[in-house]
């Protein structure tokens, strides 16, 4: 077993050391801001991505969601699938793809459950991966809320409520007439 995979198995301890690196991360943010973001992501985009491949095998996506996934990166799912498991989960919790793999997603709900912080964001919906993103610093990209930029047409039609009924809804077919 790697170091790793070794510590990884210790959630709540890597979810302490995520709180505090969080909070460096926004303390810094006035001086990486002066330094400039693309110079600032440059500084940190090494380190950050050999110290994440080390502990997480990590994919440096640079929309690091690991805190809400059991500190497992869904990235490393042979499918890259970030919002749970597929529907080829073998009966022993492997992976269909690669069999000799535990499933990504039941690693990150088992880790899940021993983070009292951040372990129910495991059933949170994340957007989609920013492929323009890969390969730089998520640090960075949190701090200026680039991680958090959806594709145009993701956020659905704002024109419908989020709750509809079924009369709404056929209302909303017939051309508003009833």
């Amino acid at each position: 077993m790697s170091f790793g995979s070794a510590l990884r198995n210790h959630p709540h301890f890597l979810e302490q050391i995520y709180r505090f690196t969080h909070w460096g991360f926004e303390k810094l943010d006035p001086i990486l801001k002066g330094l400039g973001y693309d110079r600032s992501n440059r500084l940190i985009d090494g380190p950050e991505d050999m110290g994440k491949e080390l502990l997480f095998d990590c994919r440096m996506c640079g929309q690091c969601i690991l805190h809400s996934t059991g500190m497992t990166c869904p990235m490393s799912c042979p499918k890259n699938l970030r919002n749970g498991p597929c529907g080829g989960v073998r009966g022993n919790g492997h992976c269909e793809v690669k069999p000799e793999m535990k499933c990504v997603w039941t690693e990150a709900y088992e880790r899940s459950l021993k983070m009292p912080v951040y372990g129910q964001e495991i059933i949170w919906i994340q957007p989609p991966v920013n492929r323009q993103l890969e390969g730089t610093s998520a640090w960075v990209n949190m701090l200026t809320g680039v991680d958090k930029q959806t594709p145009k047409g993701w956020e659905g039609n704002s024109k419908m409520p989020s709750f509809i009924s079924v009369e709404q809804l056929e209302a909303h077919w017939n051309g508003g007439q009833e």
